[in-house]
């Protein structure tokens, strides 16, 4: 059997295929473990001490308006993908993530999955 016609295993190694299934399969469900155990929450928008979420719309709505009238503005691009980014920059500045209250033998679940899974999809991709 000539060289190229050898099936290949994960990464174009030869053999490893086992292993990476094994490990992938370890590394979603460690993660989604995991994942399920956070909380994520919004806070406010704060700027001086006062709400800020429709500060960051004038941009946006200035851009929209711009583009409506002239859809080759290139400053009424500007001021709308600026506006997009400001918002979303905003959203993620803004969240708290918590983990949730768990036992010390899931969180020890969790975590040895995560790792052992990424350990062996890491060595199915090395060649023997």
């Amino acid at each position: 059997m000539e060289e190229k016609d050898k099936i290949r295993g994960a990464g174009g190694t030869p053999g490893g295929l086992g292993q990476f299934v094994s490990g992938l399969g370890m590394v979603i469900a460690g993660g989604y473990l995991f994942l399920s155990n956070v909380t994520v929450m919004s806070g406010y928008w704060q700027l001086w001490g006062h709400n800020a979420f429709g500060l960051s719309l004038i941009p946006l709505l200035i851009g929209i308006g711009l583009l409506f009238f002239d859809g080759r503005s290139a400053f009424g691009w500007i001021l709308t993908f600026g506006g997009v980014v400001v918002i979303i920059a905003g959203i993620i500045a803004n969240l708290n993530i918590y983990f949730n209250p768990t036992s010390l033998t899931n969180t020890l679940i969790m975590l040895g999955l995560l790792a052992g899974g990424i350990g062996l999809v890491a060595r199915s991709l090395r060649s023997y």
